[in-house]
């Protein structure tokens, strides 16, 4: 505990104003990748509208695993250090159910209007229960980027199936005749990701994990999902390495110029577009996901949340906070510094966002498409099950089948 509490305090970084005596402080937890410095320039603008109010920056760790494991820390020791906390989209449950964050309806006038503001997704993912326990900071979801210089190249459409993906990208291959060219790029590391990956087809064959509050996990489509990612290596579509492949490794693959598609989440395009070393600036387009044949594309939902601490001292305020964090206001400014997906469906057709961030108009009808991970309090549980059962048979390590029937056994023990 004295490590975790000594890394925080080198971490935090103070906003106050130099002489001010504030009557109430806040601290806010934010994650280091978060784009503190976007952050830090709304925090400032908050004290400025609220001269009564302090606010200091804690800074996270560089994954959602490490922000979890530091905050899993601070909360069972019933910390009161930390206000306001900002939560992966799989966080809020695991958080709600063990009585970590607050609910937030007795501080909010009208929640229906509030919720309906937001894209129906993150509606959804922010209540536990019938309870708002948390506020959307910005949306994300997985995401087909493609080279369009390649496609238009050998007059190839944007494909639209994971079939179509699969024989495009052998034909521009075959064609290019570059070894360190990949057809498909996409996450097979026993992380979070993962777990978002292989959902995708299970989900696009119209399967769930869940369904009116039961277990209805389907062998046969996991198994198809399995063997859908084993046929790109298998193809020679993707690298036989996949179940080493972490989700930057895909950003800096796709960057480098060595892959023809990637699945990624939205914040590889402010770095295909814009870091020195990108080598396919002005070459690259996103579309939806494919979908299986005869199913529907569905991307997995991602974003962060804003909670407030169940032990701050400082209740009121926090949610105040909290509440102008989520607001289209910070939301639009989000967007336009830092590129991060907006939380409100109107932005995403807003001329000053289109100006900064072109690409939003073809976002929008990927982020319609996202489905959240399950919302539980052992998501924990549920998604080691499934990110190392998949790693272990993108490694060849158990067949699709052998890995279709541990998943089923392990989660019905605990979804059950």
């Amino acid at each position: 505990m004295k490590k975790y509490m000594a890394a925080a305090a080198a971490l935090a970084v103070s906003l106050s104003c130099s002489g001010a005596l504030a009557e109430t402080n806040l601290r806010v937890f934010i994650s280091s990748q978060g784009h503190p410095d976007v952050v830090r320039g709304f925090i400032e603008d908050y004290m400025e509208q609220n001269p009564d109010v302090n606010v200091e920056i804690e800074l996270g760790g560089a994954t959602s695993e490490l922000q979890a494991q530091y905050l899993n820390t601070v909360m069972s020791a019933r910390d009161s250090s930390l206000d306001v906390l900002i939560l992966d989209v799989i966080r809020p449950a695991q958080f709600a159910a063990a009585g970590w964050i607050t609910p937030m309806d007795d501080y909010v006038e009208d929640k229906q209007a509030l919720l309906d503001s937001y894209l129906p997704a993150y509606a959804e993912a922010n209540q536990v229960d019938g309870k708002l326990v948390a506020l959307p900071a910005y949306a994300d979801a997985m995401f087909l980027y493609y080279r369009k210089d390649l496609l238009e190249k050998y007059n190839r459409e944007v494909p639209t199936t994971w079939t179509e993906l699969q024989e495009t990208a052998k034909i521009i291959l075959e064609g290019e005749n570059n070894p360190n060219l990949e057809g498909l790029s996409f996450q097979g590391a026993a992380i979070e990701g993962a777990v978002s990956t292989f959902l995708l087809p299970y989900w696009s064959m119209g399967h769930n994990l869940t369904e009116n509050g039961e277990f209805a996990f389907n062998r046969q489509g996991a198994i198809d999902a399995f063997n859908l990612w084993r046929s790109m290596v298998e193809t020679g579509v993707t690298k036989p390495n996949v179940a080493e492949i972490a989700t930057d490794d895909t950003r800096r693959n796709f960057q480098a110029g060595n892959a023809v598609f990637a699945v990624l989440w939205a914040y590889g395009w402010a770095h295909f577009q814009n870091d020195e070393d990108s080598q396919v600036k002005g070459k690259v387009a996103v579309a939806k996901l494919p979908a299986v044949e005869g199913g529907e594309p569905v991307s997995c939902l991602g974003g962060w949340e804003w909670a407030v601490s169940a032990y701050s001292k400082n209740q009121e305020e926090a949610v105040k906070l909290v509440k102008y964090l989520a607001s289209p206001e910070v939301s639009k400014k989000r967007a336009i510094e830092a590129s991060n997906l907006p939380v409100t469906p109107d932005l995403y057709t807003d001329p000053d966002v289109l100006k900064a961030v072109p690409w939003l108009d073809q976002a929008l009808p990927v982020v319609q498409t996202a489905r959240s991970r399950p919302v539980s309090p052992r998501y924990n549980e549920i998604s080691e099950i499934i990110r190392t059962t998949f790693n272990g048979v993108m490694a060849g390590a158990m067949t699709p089948e052998e890995g279709a029937a541990q998943m089923e056994s392990r989660l019905r023990r605990v979804m059950r």
